[in-house]
């Protein structure tokens, strides 16, 4: 049967991917909405190509130019967030939710409760609104797949068994580029240098994050919420090769491992075909070739990030949203070099230690902590630079 898919965030990393697997099986998929914030050339040149019924643009100050770009291509053109939410629930079997940050909570949300099947690569939109998502995908009867290659790799290896008989689960991280540096080494660390992962192509926030290991740490809350056995048993473990996404220990102590190239085409895949497969164009996995798998322990001395999100992920309520916000505003300044790399981890620290909120019982009080936690976010870099 032809899929009736949309993919929030089109024209990012993960957005660029799909539409790539896409390409290549065109009669087995329908494209019904693609969206992008600001990008109008990329949203265009994307919609006419599948032929998507809407194209959205985030950005409402540029929706004359994206209904230009689009003019006798029939596709319909809108902008705005409300666009947004209106296009999650425009028909689609199967949606991609890949826009970077909090901004990809409410469509995310628009799209589960559509009762669909929902794609997450967005994670910030599961570290904030974590219990709330879960509870609508329970209420409307939604299919969340997990993207992310780490929680894919779980859901994978989960195949055919029952939670209750997991004994660990087990996050594989990279370490990021600065793995082996001291602290005083990260002191100096520009914003080329923490973009460049040794082995993912990512965009910029996300690349940040994996190089604070912060990235690690929104996944292990993603984690909480996606396979809830308790928090004390799922943990983190280094593995610079990139090889090994992640593991699942069940109570006989047999571990499954799903093992794999470092090319986000293959959780993508695994999550646009579900609950079948579908050929990729990735590298196959060549273990001679890679020689070794090499593991070590997370430091959190190093990269407190961690400790951070392990601590809001047992608090739980509004704390994960907290940490977010203050994450997000903090990676967007050190990527225009207002702060060091060293002050991201900081900053959210500050905030967490002088913000709490009730725990959110619906979308809007999440946005609403976002907004408080971005503010104090800003105050506190504003006394940071004085």
């Amino acid at each position: 049967m032809m899929r009736r898919i949309s993919i929030f965030g089109a024209t990012g990393s993960v957005g660029t991917s799909t539409l790539d697997l896409v390409r290549r099986e065109p009669e087995s998929f329908e494209v019904v909405a693609l969206t992008a914030f600001s990008d109008v050339d990329g949203l265009a040149a994307a919609a006419r190509e599948c032929g998507a019924r809407i194209a959205v643009i985030g950005d409402e100050r540029l929706y004359s130019a994206l209904k230009d770009a689009l003019q006798g291509s029939g596709v319909d053109a809108a902008a705005g967030e409300d666009a947004l939410v209106d296009a999650a629930q425009a028909g689609a079997d199967w949606s991609m939710a890949a826009i970077v940050g909090c901004a990809g909570l409410r469509p995310t949300m628009a799209a589960l409760q559509a009762g669909g099947t929902v794609a997450l690569a967005n994670k910030e939109s599961l570290v904030s609104a974590g219990a709330l998502m879960m509870d609508q995908a329970a209420r409307s009867g939604a299919t969340l797949l997990p993207v992310d290659s780490e929680h894919n790799a779980i859901f994978q290896c989960l195949a055919g068994s029952r939670l209750e008989d997991v004994a660990r689960i087990t996050l594989t991280a990279s370490g990021g580029p600065f793995r082996t540096f001291t602290r005083e080494e990260m002191r100096g660390i520009t914003p080329a240098q923490a973009v460049a992962h040794p082995n993912w192509s990512m965009g910029a926030k996300i690349s940040v994050d994996s190089a604070t290991m912060m990235n690690k740490g929104l996944e292990l809350i993603e984690a909480a919420h996606l396979f809830p056995i308790g928090l004390d048993r799922i943990e983190i473990l280094v593995h610079p090769q990139s090889i090994i996404h992640s593991m699942v220990e069940y109570r006989d102590r047999s571990t499954l491992a799903q093992l794999g190239s470092p090319d986000m085409r293959i959780p993508i895949a695994s999550a646009l075909a579900w609950p079948e497969r579908m050929t990729t164009p990735c590298k196959p996995l060549d273990l001679a070739r890679a020689g070794r798998l090499d593991f070590e322990a997370p430091d959190e001395e190093r990269f407190p990030a961690l400790r951070l999100a392990r601590q809001v992920a047992g608090e739980g309520g509004a704390a994960p949203a907290i940490l977010n916000a203050a994450n997000e505003v903090a990676v967007a300044a050190f990527l225009k070099g207002d702060i060091g790399f060293l002050d991201i981890a900081m900053i959210v620290e500050d905030v967490l230690n002088r913000y709490s909120a009730p725990a959110p019982c619906r979308i809007e009080d999440v946005l609403e902590v976002d907004a408080r936690a971005r503010t104090m976010a800003g105050q506190v870099m504003e006394r940071l630079t004085a």
